[in-house]
């Protein structure tokens, strides 16, 4: 099928029409600006904001400018001041502008299809809301695609618009519940070049890597998991523990076909003995997501108000925001601040009493940082006794258990401990994982609790970890030399990358400014069968430049940097000479 409409970044090529179109349209036509000799206009914000493309063939049909959050400056705040409209302070907020299609092409469906893509490459840079400056004239079809009037207008020129502003979320959601039929059938249509897919998940959430698609989730060439490097997901680069295997293969025949204990009774008592804690504080789940769908389930409504660390795990987003539809604010962390948590900011933030959940994934994912547990015990001594917080420690074995609040826990009715044996302990195939909470707690929670909530080959494969802790501590030191190797050949591979390394068993990699997007490199990586995260959905704190790399074998991180470097010779030609991704970051790329 012919696919006659394309939409793209524009090139370079591109930029020349359009600032001879918006001079067309907005001089001559409109009579926003006063005609310019030279048959342009541009303005200040050229060198910061992005241009998307309708074109058929070699005819370019219309544009729609986006401006991200990172330069810190809008087009709307030449008219109105931060205190006239304060969601330009907001953090993730994207502008929408100059929406302009070609005279003969706008009875077509070209408009609103820039504005899908503008939508769809906002979400895709983890945006959070939209702005837009609407000409009045075209109020209904800013209005039909979920965008709703801040109460301001704006005179420029012969022209009135109006503010509008929308939930990127929602907007997403409703444009997908809307519009879907006629997004099927445009996508048939439509030569999207563009860096996100089309449309994005059924519940809008990206759960873990892509890497199994490589091999088949049907499960008839599994042979193919030799030849992917699945390095987008945070499974153990190492097998489980002797143990683990030898529980395994002795009878899997009836490990398949035998119901487990039904209360995890066995699991229980060992975690209990593992950690030194009363078997009546723990609940136990197939994995870390069943015991977080569970327990805010129970706790939190659409009335509820939560805080999320930014960037963070994109599952407590999704469940909180997309599946409960609470009220969720983010604590930003910062680049310049190397991530980490300011304990004064955060006891300030919490300290207002308004947060029924705060979140706190530690060590982080995605950042790798760390937040010392004598901080944040001294954040919740001092915190309001309304606020419940939930501490999630899946990577705490790469810094020190000792670390862990889980006893705090046990008797501060205010904190809940989820542990996921997932990661920590290769067991991330047949799910296990564990919260600790005071006893009242963790009774109401075990009451929605259903029967047989492990299966037995993982009750059977977790029992058989937890007694074997010289093993995985072994293997979580041997985690920190790999990284620590890993990091510096990616770091050597080209002076215009930055790599950062935290604590845990990944890594982060971020591409200069004016090179290619996280997307386009993890596309070219594939193309090697190895498999990376753009951590991009995630936050708008990555700029869209980010990649997350898993720690894996050396054989394995040898292919990683092979597939890195084959991506940027394609992606940055000549990149010694581009702008360090990093402000105050020298451009060698030197691991931290």
């Amino acid at each position: 099928m012919r696919r006659d409409l394309q939409l793209r970044v524009a090139t370079p090529e591109d930029l020349e029409w359009v600032h001879e179109l918006r001079h067309r349209v907005y001089a001559q036509e409109l009579g926003q600006h006063a005609p310019d000799p030279t048959g342009r206009l541009s303005d200040g914000l050229d060198g910061d904001n992005v241009y998307l493309v309708a074109a058929r063939g070699a005819v370019r049909i219309g544009f729609v400018s986006l401006t991200p959050p990172w330069p810190g400056r809008y087009a709307l705040d030449k008219y109105l001041t931060r205190d006239e409209l304060p969601l330009l302070t907001e953090a993730g907020l994207f502008e929408v502008r100059i929406l302009t299609v070609e005279p003969r092409w706008r009875a077509s469906a070209a408009a609103p299809l820039l504005m899908y893509a503008a939508l769809r490459w906002i979400a895709s840079r983890g945006g959070r809301r939209m702005v837009a400056m609407g000409r009045t004239e075209l109020l209904d079809m800013y209005l039909a695609a979920g965008l709703r009037p801040v109460g301001r207008t704006v005179r420029s020129g012969a022209l009135t618009f109006e503010v509008l502003t929308g939930n990127v979320t929602e907007l997403s959601k409703a444009t997908m519940d809307r519009y879907r039929t006629t997004l099927e059938r445009l996508r048939s249509e439509v030569d999207w070049r563009l860096d996100m897919p089309f449309a994005p998940r059924p519940d809008g959430c990206e759960h873990g890597g892509a890497s199994f698609t490589a091999i088949g989730t049907d499960f008839r060439n599994l042979h193919r998991r030799h030849r992917v490097v699945a390095a987008d997901v945070l499974d153990a680069w190492f097998p489980p523990a002797p143990g683990v295997r030898a529980a395994l293969a002795e009878d899997p025949g009836w490990a398949a076909r035998t119901s487990p204990p039904t209360g995890a009774e066995g699991l229980l008592a060992e975690i209990a003995a593992a950690r030194g804690l009363p078997e009546e504080t723990l609940t136990v789940g197939a994995g870390s997501s069943d015991l977080i769908f569970r327990a805010f389930g129970q706790w939190l409504t659409p009335e509820s108000r939560v805080l999320l660390m930014d960037p963070g795990y994109g599952e407590y987003a999704h469940v909180t925001e997309r599946v409960i539809g609470c009220r969720v604010d983010r604590f930003r962390l910062r680049r310049e601040d190397g991530w980490r948590i300011d304990p004064a900011r955060l006891a300030a933030a919490v300290g207002s009493g308004r947060y029924d959940l705060v979140v706190v994934v530690n060590p982080n994912n995605p950042t790798g940082r760390h937040a010392p547990a004598a901080e944040l015990r001294s954040l919740i001594a001092a915190a309001p006794a309304r606020t419940r917080w939930w501490i999630d420690e899946a990577y705490l074995g790469y810094v020190d258990l000792a670390e862990s609040l889980a006893d705090l826990a046990v008797t501060d009715p205010r904190v809940v401990v989820c542990t996921s044996l997932s990661k920590m302990y290769a067991l991330s195939g047949v799910r296990a994982a564990y919260l600790v909470a005071e006893p009242v707690t963790a009774a109401r929670l075990r009451r929605w609790t259903p029967p047989w909530p492990v299966g037995l080959p993982a009750q059977l494969a977790a029992v058989a970890a937890l007694r074997d802790p010289a093993y995985y501590t072994g293997c979580w030191l041997r985690t920190h030399a790999l990284r620590r190797r890993l990091a510096a050949d990616l770091a050597g591979l080209d002076e215009a990358v930055v790599v950062e390394e935290g604590v845990a068993n990944f890594l982060n990699v971020t591409l200069p400014y004016g090179g290619p997007s996280a997307a386009q490199v993890v596309a070219e990586c594939r193309r090697h069968d190895v498999y990376l995260r753009d951590l991009s959905p995630l936050s708008p704190e990555y700029q869209g430049r980010t990649v997350r790399i898993a720690v894996r074998d050396t054989v394995e991180n040898a292919r990683i940097v092979a597939a890195f470097r084959a991506a940027l010779e394609v992606l940055l030609p000549g990149s010694a000479s581009l702008v360090s991704p990093v402000e105050g970051v020298p451009a060698a790329g030197s691991a931290r």
